[in-house]
């Protein structure tokens, strides 16, 4: 069973997704917050699997409520989802620099927000193809001179190649294709990079692709 808090200051917006994702035998609403601070509090409670946060909440704002759900080593199972919108670019780049293991716009299609708690949920990134886009432009425009990459020296060749292609947005499936290996070879690939980098998701692995200079935009057509 996927455990769900909703993080949101309206309660119609919260009621929506209840509603949506009740209906669902695999998943169960934990928790609902109206503000940031509650939502820390209560993720604390109650260790839910997937907490979808508003960016934009009164007494503490979803980024910094956030960065302290993830930087709690007692909530190192606490999955966030920031619920945006497609014009919030500096929330998306902080979003992820916090912690965050994905993006949902909060006007997404039902189908698609059940998919989004599940793939948050069983460890992967939920980064959509727009979402992403926006993000690689804001990596491009802030990073100029990456830094050394000595944590990287850790990892395979085989493991850097496979790196690559998570910051490309590749899935398991896809790098599997890509590399000619089978899925379960892919994804015991990406377990060990998480595990010799020290990274929560492959979210976080986007970010320290790009921030040493692993990848650029537009590295991969």
């Amino acid at each position: 069973m996927i455990r769900v808090m909703l993080a949101d200051d309206q309660t119609l917006v919260r009621a929506g997704f209840r509603s949506i994702l009740e209906g669902e035998d695999d998943i169960e609403i934990v928790a609902e917050a109206g503000d940031g601070e509650r939502a820390v509090a209560r993720a604390g409670e109650l260790l839910p699997d997937v907490v979808l946060m508003d960016v934009r909440m009164p007494v503490l704002d979803g980024l910094e409520a956030t960065r302290r759900i993830t930087a709690d080593p007692r909530l190192a199972g606490v999955r966030v989802v920031i619920l945006t919108t497609f014009d919030l670019d500096d929330y998306v780049y902080g979003a992820i620099k916090a912690g965050a293991s994905g993006f949902l716009v909060k006007d997404t299609e039902p189908p698609e927000l059940i998919h989004g708690v599940r793939v948050v949920a069983r460890g992967d990134a939920l980064l959509a193809p727009t979402v992403t886009r926006r993000l690689i432009a804001e990596f491009a425009s802030r990073i100029t001179a990456p830094p050394p990459a000595v944590e990287l020296n850790a990892l395979t060749d085989r493991e850097r190649e496979v790196l690559e292609l998570v910051a490309a947005g590749l899935s398991n499936d896809e790098i599997a294709g890509r590399l000619v290996l089978s899925p379960a070879t892919a994804k015991t690939h990406v377990s060990r990079i998480l595990a010799k980098l020290g990274a929560r998701d492959r979210a976080q692995l986007v970010v320290l692709a790009y921030e040493t200079g692993v990848i650029r935009p537009g590295w991969l057509g």
